[in-house]
C-alpha cells in the first residue's frame, strides 16, 4: 500500500512536469482513492522500474526547461520546442518532442476546422480531398527511433514514440511502443488508453506488465468493449483496494465530467427526460465548454426530439474536440433521424476512424445503407458490428434482415437462430424464423402441387415439406407466449392474426383440438379480415369432434 502511495505521488510530480494533465489527474485521483494507511513519506520501491534517472544536464539548461514549461502551459507549443532546440536531459527532450506533436496537432485542427467552414457539408465532410494531418509526424518518428538504437527511451518517450506511430497508422509498432512505456512507467495512464484504442477484439491478448495499475487497465478495457457484466467486476473488485477512488464513483465528486456523457447515454435510452435535463443542467453549469456537457445536451434535445439542435450540440463538442468519439457517433444518429443520409455516413466513418472497436459506428453504418436500399454494404458493416458484439441479439437480427432482402433465406435463419440464442428480449427472431419456416413450407409445397391446388389450408399444411410447419408452428407458440409475459396483447396486427390462424390450422391439423378451438375463439374475439375463415376452422372442429375422429387430420 506505501509502495503504491509512494509511487503515486512520484508520478503526479513527474506526469505534471511533463505537461501530461490527463495521466497526472488520474494519478492523484488513484492517490486519494487508496484505503487507510500510513500517510507518512517514505519512499518505499515501486513494483516497476520508474523512469530513468534525470539527466539534468547543465544550470543553464535546467533554466531553459523552466521557461519552456512556462511556454507550455500557455498553450504556445513551438515557442516551447524552440527553447528546447539544444536539450539533452530526458525531461527537457520529451518536453520538446511532446511540444512539437501539440504543435502539429493544433495546426492540423485549424487546417480542418478551415477546411470545414469553406464547404457546405457537414463537419469532416472532406470527400475528395486528403484531410489535414500532423505535419511533424515524419520528424519526430525519426528522432523518437534514433534515440531509442542509441541511448534508450524512458517510459515517456516510448509513450510519446507510440502515440506518433498511432498517428502515422502503423499500429502494430505503436502497440509495442507503448507496452515499452507502460512496463517502463505504469503510472502513465495515457499509455494504457492509447493501448487499449489500439487493442482489437480479433488480436491475441497482451502480455501486460505485473502491475496493479494492469487490473485498471482491464477494466477500462471491458467498459471500452461494452462488456458491462466483467467491467462492473472488475471494478467492484478494484473497491476493496480503493474505495475513495474518484475513478469509479461519481458521488464523491459531483463536479466530475469525465465519463458523464456515457452516463447520459444510459439516461437516454431508459427515457429518463428529467434524470437527464438535471445532468444537462448540472454539466452546463459545471464547463459548459467541455465535449461531455455539449454531448449531455445533445442526447437531451434528442430525447425531446429536438434533433437539430442535438446536431448544434454535438458539432461544439466536435469544435472542443475534434476526436471525441462519442460525439462523431451520436451525430451520425442525429442525421439518420434527419433523413441527411451522406451526413450520417461521414459521422459514422470518422467515428471508426478513431476507434475501430466502436460497434455502434459500424450498426449505425448498416442500418444507413439498409435505409439507402443497398443491403450489401449494409451488411458488411453489419457483418463488423457483430464481430465486435458476438452476443448481441440485434447485431444478429440486423444481419438476417440483409439476408431477407437478398433473398438469401437459410443464411437470414441461421443468423436469427443466433439472436435467439442470445437473448433475444423483443422476440424479434421468434417472430421471423417462423415466418422464414412457414415459406419455406409454402415453397416447398408450392413446387409439388401447385398453388391451384392447395386453396384450403388443412390440405396445404397436410402437404407441406414435413419439418417446415412444426417449427414455424413452434417458433410461433413461443413468440405469443414472450408477449404474453411482457403483457402485450397479441392478434391486433395483420401479421399477428395471420400468425395465430397459421398456429390454429396447425393444432387442428396435428389432432390438438382443444388448443385449436381455444386459439380459433381468441381470433373471432380479435375480429379482422379472416372471420369468416376462421368461423369455417370453428365448425371444421366442431364437426371433428361429433364425428369422434381421435383428432387427427381431415381425410
Amino acid at each position: 500500500m506505501t509502495t503504491h502511495r509512494a509511487q503515486l505521488r512520484a508520478a503526479v510530480r513527474d506526469l505534471s512536469d511533463r505537461g501530461l494533465k490527463c495521466s497526472a489527474k488520474w494519478a492523484a485521483e488513484q492517490l486519494v482513492g487508496l484505503a487507510g494507511g500510513p500517510l507518512d513519506d517514505e519512499a518505499g520501491t515501486s513494483d516497476a522500474p520508474m523512469s530513468p534517472a534525470e539527466e539534468v544536464g547543465s544550470r543553464e539548461e535546467e533554466d531553459q526547461l523552466l521557461l519552456a514549461k512556462a511556454y507550455f502551459d500557455l498553450n504556445e507549443f513551438k515557442r516551447a520546442a524552440h527553447a528546447l532546440r539544444v536539450a539533452r536531459g530526458a525531461s527537457g527532450r520529451f518536453l520538446r518532442w511532446y511540444s512539437l506533436f501539440l504543435a502539429g496537432q493544433k495546426r492540423q485542427a485549424e487546417e480542418e476546422a478551415e477546411e470545414r467552414s469553406g464547404g457546405a457539408g457537414a463537419p469532416g465532410s472532406l470527400l475528395g480531398k486528403p484531410r489535414a494531418s500532423n505535419q511533424h509526424l515524419p520528424l519526430l518518428n525519426a528522432e523518437l527511433t534514433a534515440a531509442r538504437e542509441s541511448e534508450g527511451l524512458d517510459g515517456f518517450g516510448h509513450y510519446l514514440h507510440g502515440i506518433v506511430l498511432r498517428e502515422l497508422a502503423q499500429p502494430a509498432l505503436a502497440r509495442e511502443a507503448l507496452l515499452r512505456a507502460v512496463s517502463a512507467y505504469p503510472c502513465l495512464w495515457s499509455a494504457w488508453t492509447a493501448l487499449s484504442s489500439l487493442s482489437g477484439a480479433d488480436e491475441a491478448p497482451l502480455e501486460l506488465p505485473d502491475t496493479w495499475v494492469a487490473s485498471f487497465f482491464l477494466a477500462h478495457q471491458a467498459t471500452e468493449a461494452h462488456d458491462s457484466a466483467r467491467a462492473v467486476s472488475l471494478y467492484e473488485s478494484l473497491l476493496v483496494q480503493w474505495p475513495r477512488s474518484l475513478h469509479e464513483l461519481l458521488a464523491e465528486d459531483p463536479y466530475r465530467l469525465d465519463g458523464v456523457d456515457t452516463y447520459s447515454n444510459i439516461l437516454y435510452v431508459r427515457e429518463e427526460k428529467r434524470k437527464l435535463s438535471a445532468l444537462a443542467h448540472s454539466c452546463v453549469s459545471t464547463d459548459k465548454y467541455r465535449p461531455e456537457a455539449c454531448c449531455v445536451v445533445g442526447n437531451y434535445y434528442s430525447l425531446k426530439g429536438a434533433h437539430e439542435k442535438a446536431v448544434l450540440y454535438f458539432r461544439r463538442a466536435l469544435k472542443l474536440d475534434a476526436n471525441f468519439l462519442s460525439a462523431w457517433t451520436l451525430m451520425g444518429h442525429e442525421y439518420v433521424e434527419l433523413k441527411n443520409t451522406a451526413a450520417a455516413v461521414d459521422a459514422y466513418r470518422r467515428a471508426v476512424e478513431i476507434d475501430a472497436k466502436d460497434y455502434r459506428a459500424w450498426y449505425g453504418l448498416g442500418q444507413t445503407y439498409e435505409i439507402l436500399a443497398m443491403p450489401f454494404y449494409a451488411l458488411f458493416y453489419y457483418r463488423k458490428a457483430t464481430a465486435l458484439r458476438p452476443y448481441d441479439s440485434r447485431m444478429w437480427c440486423a444481419m438476417a434482415g440483409c439476408y431477407k432482402q437478398l433473398h438469401r433465406r437459410g443464411e437470414a435463419i441461421q443468423c436469427y437462430h443466433r439472436a435467439e440464442k442470445n437473448d433475444d428480449r423483443e422476440g424479434i427472431a421468434f417472430t421471423e424464423l417462423a415466418r422464414l419456416y412457414r415459406e419455406n413450407g409454402e415453397d416447398a409445397q408450392a413446387a409439388g402441387y401447385g398453388s391451384a391446388d392447395c386453396r384450403d389450408m388443412s390440405m396445404h399444411m397436410s402437404m407441406t415439406r414435413p419439418g417446415h410447419v412444426p417449427q414455424a408452428a413452434g417458433y410461433y407458440e413461443r413468440m405469443v407466449a414472450q408477449r404474453e409475459a411482457h403483457g402485450e396483447a397479441v392478434g391486433k396486427e395483420l401479421s399477428e392474426a395471420r400468425a395465430l390462424f397459421f398456429l390454429c390450422t396447425h393444432k387442428k391439423s396435428t389432432g390438438d383440438l382443444d388448443a385449436a378451438q381455444t386459439i380459433g375463439q381468441r381470433l373471432l374475439d380479435l375480429g379482422g379480415p379472416e372471420k369468416d375463415q376462421v368461423k369455417a376452422l370453428l365448425r371444421d372442429i366442431q364437426s371433428q369432434r361429433k364425428a369422434g375422429s381421435g383428432g387427427g387430420p381431415p381425410v
